[in-house]
């Protein structure tokens, strides 16, 4: 009989035998029949308390699956270990919204389009041959005013020209006009055919040596570690310095942290970019409904870049590979998803002292953990860094190629002759389940306020923290103020540091703007949890995804708004926290034809957390690369004040 300590650990990354081990389940039961498909495939990971004592070991994984020929779905969980269906249910599609969009139906929707005398007419007004446009399907959203929607698996399609094999027809977007697709009947429902614009002309071809130049004369970078790299990773565990953590990788999320720890001691026991929402700003009646949840919608992190040593990553590499489920059940490999390195990243602490001579120089590094991936016409990447002195970061990427409208006009930048880039958003939930020095923790608002001039404040200069406890769901849904320095305090509400304070770690948001859509709106329904920069709740292993869990044409009200209607008490408790942060983008014309990386994220710092600097052991440069040549002043003890 296997024993515990050989089985594999609650939170392994995903193997092929079990995926391959998950299709025979499904198949035995009858599940898997021939026109069924895999829509959503992930670990099922069981519930914190089960890890954390060192049980859950029944690896189970969940899939949802999808009749391509009459549209029924099922969530599914299956037990690798028992190779059983431990849950089934037939899921609501009004009520609960569809599965994600795959690969299976991308397919097809050209044939689907070139066979609907609609779209060929649109085409034909415009002077364009068929056979020249490439369809974008993309999800439709959910609006009450197209009442034959609900129920039904139903795609948006615009058209791009292009006009030979290598051009990148994102230049040349047929405006004015797109289809609705209903993709179980595989038939175009209905054209919208508003207005006919001229094609713009532009070239969007980026890797075409004419357009891009000639090249810089720079010379190469080359980061070596002599020795080897720091860290170590076995089984998915990974060890560096202080820091002890697990890795994971799933098709909705992508990267996900476990069980993060410093010295021995818990900080977040699951950390994950759960949802993201890119909603549009232009209201025409061919693109009011532009709202993508890369995510919900298309399991974006199916699509991860096989990363390349040079390109990608740059130093001593560890890559990890990534094991996801196709639209057949099969185990598809992404070979190098994950990328691992560590990077110089500055001073970490410094002091020349005019009075005692001493002259203490730390480099600070970090480790990286990364993946990239592509979703239609953006690539994200996503990088976790942890830092020496204690210190957690996320910094999202975001390149790749602006959406392009033929239409610049009030809602849309034009970046090239008569090409318009319609403004819009990136807005990501980041699902932080603490566990800051165990499970018992509150957050704390915690943001600088002026003190009025007056008897105690004679000369009007001080100013004071001001800190409020969130006790309740209700009052714990809040906004950034950047105006304040408004963080966010993850503190412990049974423990101490040698100075009496709750250890903790601070949240710093970047406090940009969340969703600008109108309270009123369909988008402001289906993606409230973008509508604040922070969500504090109750754990619950199943409340996984802040837009519920199927996002695609869901009627709104899921995930964050629905679970916090319970009011749950968050002082004390085992809380998971939500923040949302990203980008407002007005594209620029530096956008085009490929946009330079721009960057949002957050910081996670030890605040209390420890007694002194964590990063005092941190061990000074060796071999000759730190030194002083030419100190005009002389030793520090000769310096005189006003030379400091």
């Amino acid at each position: 009989m296997t024993t515990l300590e050989n089985r594999t650990h609650a939170l392994a990354m995903t193997s092929e035998a079990e995926v391959g081990t998950v299709r025979e389940v499904l198949l035995d039961s009858g599940l898997l029949g021939e026109n069924v498909r895999y829509t959503f495939f992930a670990p099922e990971e069981p519930a914190k308390d089960e890890v954390l004592a060192g049980g859950g070991t029944d690896r189970r994984f969940r899939v949802v699956l999808l009749d391509i020929a009459t549209g029924t779905s099922w969530d599914v969980v299956v037990s690798t270990e028992s190779r059983s269906v431990v849950s089934q249910r037939q899921i609501d599609p009004v009520r609960e919204g569809q599965p994600p969009i795959i690969d299976t139906e991308f397919e097809f929707i050209e044939d689907v389009l070139n066979s609907s005398p609609e779209w060929i007419a649109a085409l034909e007004r415009r002077g364009i041959d068929p056979t020249t446009v490439r369809a974008v399907p993309l999800s439709a959203g959910a609006f009450t005013d197209y009442p034959e929607i609900p129920g039904r698996r139903v795609v948006r399609a615009f058209g791009f020209r292009q006009d030979h094999e290598k051009d990148h027809p994102w230049a040349h977007p047929i405006d004015g006009m797109v289809a609705y697709v209903d993709l179980t009947g595989r038939r175009v429902d209905r054209v919208v055919d508003e207005a006919v614009h001229e094609v713009p002309a532009t070239s969007g071809n980026f890797d075409d040596p004419q357009l891009q130049g000639a090249p810089l004369d720079l010379k190469p970078i080359e980061i070596t570690q002599p020795e080897g790299r720091s860290f170590t990773v076995e089984d998915g565990r990974v060890r560096w310095g202080n820091w002890d953590l697990r890795i994971g990788f799933n098709e909705r999320e992508g990267l996900t942290l476990h069980q993060i720890s410093f010295d021995g001691r818990p900080i977040c026991y699951r950390a994950s970019v759960a949802e993201m929402v890119v909603p549009y700003a232009d209201p025409s009646p061919v693109r009011f409904w532009q709202n993508y949840f890369d995510c919900g919608e298309y399991m974006f992190a199916r699509y991860a870049d096989s990363l390349q040593l040079g390109c990608d990553c740059l130093g001593d590499i560890l890559y990890t590979d990534a094991v996801i489920a196709d639209d057949l059940g099969n185990p598809r490999t992404i070979q190098n998803a994950i990328c691992m390195h560590e990077e110089d990243y500055g001073v970490l602490w410094k002091h020349s002292d005019m009075f005692t001579g001493a002259r203490e120089t730390r480099r600070q590094r970090r480790l990286v953990i990364s993946f990239f991936t592509p979703i239609g016409n953006y690539d994200y990447g996503f990088y976790w860094y942890l830092y020496l002195d204690g210190t957690i970061e996320l910094e999202c990427k975001a390149t790749g190629i602006v959406f392009t409208s033929g239409t610049p006009g009030e809602y849309a930048t034009e970046i090239a002759p008569g090409l318009g880039a319609p403004f819009h958003q990136h807005l990501f939930s980041a699902r932080l389940d603490m566990t800051v020095d165990g499970t018992a923790n509150a957050v704390e608002e915690v943001e600088a306020a002026r003190v009025p001039m007056g008897e105690d404040n004679p000369y009007g200069n001080a100013f004071r923290r001001k800190v409020t406890r969130l006790t309740r769901e209700s009052d714990a849904q809040r906004d950034a103020n950047a105006a304040t320095g408004r963080v966010w305090h993850i503190v412990n509400t049974e423990k101490t540091n040698a100075l009496g304070q709750p250890v903790g770690y601070a949240l710093h948001p970047l406090g940009q703007p969340t969703l600008l859509a109108d309270e009123a709106s369909s988008i402001h329904s289906r993606a409230t949890f973008a509508t604040k920069a922070l969500w504090v709740t109750g754990y619950d292993k199943d409340e996984r995804y802040p837009a519920g869990d199927f996002v695609n044409q869901n009627p709104g009200g899921a995930g964050l708004p629905a679970w916090v209607q319970a009011d749950r008490p968050v002082d004390g408790e085992d809380i998971v926290v939500w923040h949302t942060f990203g980008l407002t983008h007005f594209p620029r014309p530096e956008d085009w034809p490929i946009m330079p990386v721009d960057y949002t994220g957050f910081v996670l710092k030890p605040s209390g957390f420890f007694d002194r600097n964590p990063a005092l052991n941190v061990p000074a440069s060796s071999g000759g690369h730190c030194h002083t040549e030419g100190d005009v002043h002389g030793p520090g003890k000769d310096r005189r004040p006003e030379d400091v």
